[in-house]
């Protein structure tokens, strides 16, 4: 049993800033946001009426989302981010219309940034995550306005939602199967990287990365709900294969695995691997489970929604006390910090200073150039958001470099402004949301991660004692074999996610660390017996003549 003990951990400072690999699309991202901005605001300049670009701007800054998810499930994310972003921009814009205190718009301004993070964290809608409406929604509460106006702005926002919409839809007429191709290929990469390990040596950490991969491919694959086809059909095998090479590492074939991720490539075939259907049962059985709904999802992010509220509220204050005359800034912030632990928000935090002040420097040589005509404002706001998707991957701090500017040049759309202020205001106020914000990570604590690992531990045991029950029957049912196999890796793979978030969490009791490396290990086992249980098709599928069109 653990003890109560309570326990800090060391917060990291130069390896908060270090970077890492591009992601494999990265330059998706980054088009696909100039596709959807460019359009609105050149015909806004065109007209005249730059003013209106924050309202458009909300709109077309959902095309960043939903890049990793297939193309079915694609088409209802980008439609959920488009009415929750126009949601909120018309209650920040109907609550300014209604009042001009200051110190209720940061209320408000904080209650909806508190909102916005857990229901993109419960519902996984993935980078930028609530950033990206929080920004919106917050400036939007100190944008001058009348009732009368919220309908034609909240519209426009819709208009350049719409068009958002399409862009991220477009690349599906071309590879309509990419993001599941892609994630099944990362898959089978990571996993060979494990299998070359043969379970040894600095094998724990490949199996770390390839549980992640794997059980990614899964979620891209299960993002569809219950509809199917040849070629998803054929991942799913393939998937298969990299789980099982998971499971058995010894008994893998790293270079078949890394063949059959090189064919994913491109818009070539998708190799049919050989192997029975009883397979997929267990993946079949998954499909047909309801999801869980959303509000049972919510109740573990209770301590991240008291962070928030608390942290952007505060922080909207200090700013108010010291004169400044924007305090979403601030506000915004805080709320870019709150990640799974304190650990992880105090990382986000160096990012972040780091990054903004870095940001105003550049902001600082190129506004005077900005300042010459309306076009080169804009094409300037264009080439700052393709570097901010460009770089963010990398490391979040160099993608601030270039959000900085970009946000600071906004504030330039309805007029030109003092450029000294704006430097002054901003560096306050990134100062002010990163200490407030943390200060009140630090004090909100989450006492609830270690009910989590609990809760994960005996999902594990009964998931391995089912199993185990299962292989010692002569003539198990392969349906309830793979299906007992299926829900073993994943709550492996949950007990992981979990017990990772909950040893970068401040002043809790001791982690039972002991308990979940003998769990994870004596699962690992019993899912390489239940492997080898299943027969050699299993582990050792060779290519066959029958390939699927893409």
């Amino acid at each position: 049993m653990s003890t109560a003990t309570p326990t800090t951990r060391r917060l990291p400072l130069a390896g908060a800033l270090r970077l890492g690999r591009p992601s494999d699309i990265w330059f998706k991202p980054a088009l696909s946001v100039v596709a959807a901005v460019a359009p609105p605001n050149l015909t806004l300049l065109a007209l005249g009426r730059l003013d209106l670009a924050m309202y458009t701007m909300a709109g077309s800054l959902c095309a960043l989302y939903g890049h990793n998810r297939p193309y079915p499930a694609r088409a209802r994310t980008l439609a959920r981010v488009v009415l929750g972003m126009t949601g909120g921009l018309a209650v920040a814009l109907l609550a300014a219309s209604l009042t001009t205190n200051a110190v209720a718009l940061v209320t408000v301004g904080a209650l909806m940034a508190a909102v916005q993070k857990v229901l993109c964290d419960a519902t996984r809608v993935g980078p930028p995550g609530n950033v990206v409406l929080t920004f919106i929604s917050s400036a939007s509460l100190f944008a001058p306005g009348t009732l009368g106006q919220v309908p034609g702005h909240v519209g426009l926002a819709l208009l350049a939602g719409a068009w958002a919409w399409l862009v991220g839809m477009a690349p599906g007429l071309l590879r309509p199967y990419g993001p599941e191709r892609r994630a099944t290929a990362q898959a089978l990469n990571a996993t060979a990287a494990y299998a070359d390990t043969r379970g040894a040596g600095e094998g724990h950490a490949h199996a770390r990365t390839a549980a992640a991969a794997v059980q990614a491919a899964w979620q891209s694959l299960l993002a569809t709900g219950a509809r199917t086809d040849r070629t998803r059909r054929a991942l799913e095998h393939l998937v298969v294969r990299a789980e099982v090479a998971l499971a058995a590492p010894a008994d893998a074939h790293p270079e078949r695995l890394r063949g059959w991720a090189r064919e994913l490539s491109g818009t070539g075939r998708v190799p049919r691997v050989a192997g029975a259907d009883d397979e997929l049962l267990g993946v079949d059985a998954e499909r047909a489970v309801p999801h869980r709904p959303l509000w049972h999802r919510l109740g573990p992010l209770a301590p991240l929604a008291a962070r928030t509220a608390l942290g952007c509220a505060l922080a909207g204050y200090a700013s108010l006390a010291l004169g400044v005359g924007r305090p979403y800034w601030a506000l915004v912030t805080a709320a870019s910090l709150y990640q799974a632990n304190t650990t992880l928000t105090w990382s986000r935090g160096v990012q972040r200073v780091v990054g903004n002040l870095l940001g105003v420097l550049v902001f600082a040589a190129v506004v005077p150039l900005a300042h010459l005509h309306p076009a080169v404002l804009v094409l300037s706001c264009l080439v700052f958001n393709f570097g901010a998707e460009a770089l963010i991957g990398r490391n979040y701090w160099l993608g601030s470099v270039c959000v900085t500017p970009m946000a600071l040049l906004i504030t330039e759309f309805a007029r030109t402004q003092d450029s000294g202020q704006l430097i002054t205001e901003r560096v306050l106020d990134t100062l002010v949301g990163a200490l407030v914000g943390f200060a009140a990570a630090v004090v909100v604590t989450n006492r609830r991660a270690g009910d989590r690992i609990e809760h994960a531990l005996s999902a594990v045991e009964r998931a391995r004692e089912e199993a185990a029950r299962l292989l010692a029957e002569p003539h198990p049912a392969p349906r309830a074999l793979e299906t007992v196999r299926r829900s073993l890796s994943a709550a492996l793979a949950e007990l992981r996610a979990t017990a990772d978030a909950a040893s970068g969490e401040w002043w809790q009791r001791a982690l039972p660390q002991e308990r979940v490396v003998l769990a994870e290990q004596s699962g690992h086992r019993t899912l390489a017996a239940t492997v080898r249980r299943q027969g050699p098709h299993s582990w050792d599928g060779t290519r066959t003549t029958e390939d699927v069109r893409p």
